[in-house]
């Protein structure tokens, strides 16, 4: 018995010690559990249990500098999946595929996840979110979440495309002032956070956590909305007419940098940024993803900031200006065209040297756009002087306007400056500019000598319509004297009047301006039958209110002169913009007689149905036009209207309707 006993005594012990040994083993393993790594384990038990779904703010409203809309953010919805409710995925997956026209296994992966809620996904509209309800319904279905969403949405289409810019799936701006004022416009998301059981149904009495999205501010920008068609049309017809490559135009009020108008045609669908490009649209499909990408590179891209270009002789106001106010010409000096220059053992030629010019003063060389006198000029200054002003009005150096992509052009330096060079940046070779460069300049020449930043923005507003922030204008610095500003505008005004740029005249109004006409380089050569034509001018020229520049890439039609060209194209725009600005003409004795009409009154026609709306225009002589593209049905209502009731006007002046039909 007492072996037995002892037999027992061991195995008792051993049980007894294999159980503190366990007890203890468990103590530990809680206390490595819930005092360790306490904190790992609780974080995920609580992500087990909550439901946490963002809930994105309301992207800002995009105005013109009248407060018309040009970006809004149209009710659109975000959907879910809870995979634990559905029980008949297959179905599920086929019913989301065809209603959302997504790929119907991608679907059924998202759905099969093994997560509490799943994003199948955003920006959906409320007519597909409609029709989805219904087949839930059908097919008693549930499992699906519907949570309210923004999404970005362009009233007018491609409708100042390259400024405006567009937005990603997540509300962020990805080009133009889109993305340039992203931060102000985007606001803050919210978060709606619920406690759910295993199958994630929200627990009752549980705590509910909801943080309310903050709504972006609102942007108005100085564009004008009616400007901006009068440009985008302009220039449309002259990419048409020309057969060019592209063509652009921008519209500038001289004493505040602020810009009326940006038109860069081709253009893209705001509403469909990612479409493929109808250049290559019969071969997207074979293109590779990164193929697909570098032609939408090339649509997106704005070439009014982003492409340098040889200016030609619109730079001819550049050198102009500099000569004047360092004086070291003068109007009435005297020069001599024999139809070539020879520099540094060069031959330059005059752009007319099959008939030279002869003899002319300066302001008949700026007429003439005489290459040898820009060159003597650019010889009296010198490098240094002239490298300095050029640099001064902004060129080589980016204008800070606010929008992404804006490149600097290239200037010399001085040290790289010999007497070709000299006599050629003199006439605009050898020097590349942006479009908007050129503009501000100009517009520095137009202001008296100011060089001003251009300005895009003019204020934050919030939801209330109080402005948050203004955007005031800018001087940069001022460039030449008001002394020179006024005799230099009397130049170029003759220049439209008497050479070159007749095509940009307006009766009633005195236009200044420059052509320019340059043949395109690559690799260092001049391309033979390629060239730039542009025209930049303003008026009135004695007190300008609107600066233009338009610059026709590569025409391929009967003419590639600035002046025959993009003259008349800037006139145009010039003069709509006058007469919209309601700047009064003042007509010649000449021009009186042909041009000058009655002065009638405006009648208030908003909330009229469309076709009363015409007969009233037309009963007292007025023309009309809507501000898209759209044949509004007869009851369609008038909304608003520009010039206001009351306005005078001549008779045959347009009058723009902004028109939306009637709900049936």
């Amino acid at each position: 018995m007492a072996g037995v006993s002892v037999t027992i005594k061991k195995r008792i012990l051993f049980v007894l010690i294999s159980f503190f040994l366990m007890f203890f083993g468990l103590i530990g393993r809680l206390v490595f559990i819930q005092i360790i790594n306490g904190d790992d384990y609780l974080k995920k038990a609580v992500d087990q249990w909550t439901k946490d779904i963002a809930i994105p703010s309301k992207r800002g409203i995009i105005y013109d500098r009248n407060g018309k809309k040009l970006a809004v953010s149209a009710t659109a919805y975000i959907i879910y999946g809870r995979p634990a409710q559905i029980k008949d995925k297959a179905t599920m997956a086929k019913i989301l595929s065809e209603v959302l026209e997504m790929d119907e296994q991608t679907v059924l992966k998202k759905i099969s996840d093994n997560k509490s809620n799943v994003l199948i996904k955003q920006k959906v509209d409320s007519e597909k979110v409609n029709q989805l309800r219904e087949k839930l319904l059908e097919n008693k279905l549930n499992g699906i979440e519907f949570v309210d969403d923004c999404k970005r949405f362009y009233p007018q289409a491609n409708f100042a495309s390259h400024l405006l810019g567009f937005t990603n799936n997540d509300n962020t701006g990805q080009d133009g002032v889109e993305a340039s004022f992203d931060k102000y416009l985007n606001g803050f998301p919210g978060r709606n956070i619920v406690m759910t059981d295993g199958h994630g149904d929200e627990l009752p009495g549980s705590d509910r956590k909801y943080f309310e999205p903050q709504d972006g501010l609102n942007l108005m920008l100085s564009i004008d909305e009616v400007i901006q068609h009068f440009a985008e049309k302009a220039i449309e017809n002259a990419q048409i007419e020309n057969k060019a490559k592209r063509a652009m135009a921008i519209v500038m009020d001289p004493k505040t940098g602020d810009i009326l108008a940006m038109v860069a045609k081709s253009d893209y669908d705001n509403n469909e940024p990612r479409k493929a490009p109808a250049e290559v649209a019969d071969k997207w499909a074979t293109m590779k993803d990164k193929e697909q990408l570098d032609e939408l590179y090339k649509v997106w891209r704005n070439p009014i900031l982003s492409d340098s270009y040889e200016p030609g002789s619109t730079f001819k106001i550049i050198t102009s200006a500099a000569g004047l106010e360092e004086n070291v010409v003068k109007p009435d000096d005297k020069f001599f065209c024999s139809g070539f220059i020879t520099v540094g053992g060069h031959r330059l030629k005059c752009w007319r040297s099959y008939r030279p010019h002869g003899s002319e003063t300066f302001t008949q060389g700026v007429q003439n756009s005489c290459n040898p006198v820009f060159i003597e000029v650019g010889q009296r200054l010198g490098k240094e002087k002239f490298v300095k002003y050029i640099k001064a009005f902004g060129f080589g150096a980016p204008t800070n306007v606010s929008l992404p992509g804006e490149a600097s052009g290239i200037v010399r330096d001085v040290s790289a400056v010999g007497p070709v060079e000299l006599a050629n940046i003199a006439f605009g070779q050898g020097i590349t500019v942006t479009p908007i460069q050129l503009i501000t300049a100009v517009s520095a020449v137009a202001n008296g000598g100011y060089l001003m930043e251009p300005r895009i923005a003019k204020k934050l507003i919030d939801n209330d319509g109080n402005a948050v922030h203004e955007f005031e204008p800018r001087v940069v610095r001022q460039v030449v004297s008001k002394e020179t500003s006024e005799v230099l505008r009397g130049i170029l005004a003759s220049v439209v009047s008497e050479g070159t740029g007749g095509g940009a005249m307006v009766p009633g109004f005195k236009v200044a301006g420059k052509t320019g006409t340059a043949q395109k380089a690559e690799n260092g050569r001049y391309i033979s039958g390629k060239y730039v034509a542009s025209f930049v001018g303003f008026a009135p020229a004695n007190d300008p209110k609107v600066a233009v520049l338009v610059v026709i890439d590569e025409p391929g039609g009967s003419s590639t002169f600035g002046g025959v060209i993009a003259a008349p194209v800037v006139g145009s725009i010039i003069g709509d913009t006058l007469r919209y600005l309601d700047v009064k003409p003042q007509y010649t004795e000449e021009e009186a007689k042909k041009f000058e009409r009655p002065i009638v009154k405006v009648p208030e026609i908003r909330n009229m149905n469309y076709k009363e709306a015409v007969k009233e225009l037309t009963k007292l002589k007025l023309q009309y036009r809507l501000d898209d593209d759209n044949n509004p049905a007869p009851e369609s209502l008038v909304l608003d209207q520009t010039p206001k009731a009351g306005a005078e006007v001549n008779e045959g002046t347009v009058v723009i309707l902004y028109a939306q039909s009637v709900a049936p």
